[in-house]
């Protein structure tokens, strides 16, 4: 079984071998590793490029840049508008093919202007596990995948973020607001601010990893297993139920399976295996 210092040395050595490169950073723990290696590895010839967007929760952006500032990495800002492709906001199992092929085009045209050849995101060995069709677009582009390419899952990531003390190193996991809508339910910004502030009150309450899913009028909420108990609490029943009220949810459900990374996938998969 491979150590992490020898799949640490593999990314080394692919960075080294790239020799320049544009990276869709986001904030996250795989994204913020990687640049912070890359900036070691590289310099000025990683760049780090940061979309915002409506899918994207403001805090998530502010929180973003903090920790590029606080590690000393350069950012440059793009926007990118998802909703106004019909074929994202049609929320076709394929979404987020369309997302990432927006996304992937932007940096790659970034890489041109700065003559870097390669462009990166920050998928890992566990991503092959789940249902990504943006994986598709980064295969059709050349976007490569440093991380998963040094086979380093997500606990490697975490560890090793760790051991350079990254701030994200125990951050939870997060996607865009997109993939807390069923396939088929149209993607509206409505929905998405309601989302949102959702999911904020529920962080402002002290979970940490939260996912608010919107079926229509019910919201489903999905917290750690661990913590489903103090969710289920008179206290917090009663404030989330009343602030959900105010963001328009007739019915505010508990997930009793807890948090999972892809649970909208799960119908998805189920018809794949019949």
């Amino acid at each position: 079984m491979e150590t992490l210092d020898v799949k640490l040395e593999r990314l080394h050595s692919l960075l080294t071998e790239m020799g320049g490169v544009v990276i869709g950073y986001s904030g996250g723990v795989d994204s913020t590793m990687l640049a912070a290696v890359a900036k070691k590895i590289l310099g000025d010839r990683a760049l780090c490029v940061l979309a915002s967007s409506e899918t994207y929760p403001a805090s998530e952006v502010r929180e973003a840049l903090e920790t590029a500032a606080k590690l000393g990495i350069g950012v440059i800002r793009i926007d990118t508008d998802e909703l106004k492709n019909d074929a994202f906001a049609a929320n076709t199992p394929d979404r987020c093919y369309f997302c990432k092929t927006e996304l992937f085009g932007k940096l790659i045209e970034i890489g041109k202007d700065h003559g870097i050849r390669w462009v990166a995101d920050g998928a890992n060995l566990d991503d092959l596990d789940d249902y990504r069709p943006g994986s598709r677009a980064a295969a059709q582009l050349g976007v490569r995948s440093p991380l998963r390419e040094a086979g380093l899952t997500k606990n490697d990531i975490r560890e090793i973020s760790k051991r350079m003390d990254l701030p994200t190193w125990n951050k939870p996991s997060f996607a865009c607001l997109s993939s807390r809508i069923p396939y088929g339910t149209r993607i509206e910004p409505d929905v998405l601010l309601r989302l949102e502030a959702a999911e904020r009150f529920m962080k402002e309450l002290g979970f940490r990893q939260v996912r608010v899913r919107h079926h229509g009028d019910i919201a489903r909420i999905e917290v750690e297993p661990e913590e489903i108990v103090r969710a289920a609490s008179p206290e917090i029943r009663k404030q989330v139920t009343e602030k959900f009220k105010e963001l328009r949810y007739l019915y505010i459900t508990l997930d009793l399976g807890g948090y999972r990374m892809g649970s909208m996938n799960a119908v998805f998969n189920r018809e794949n295996k019949k």
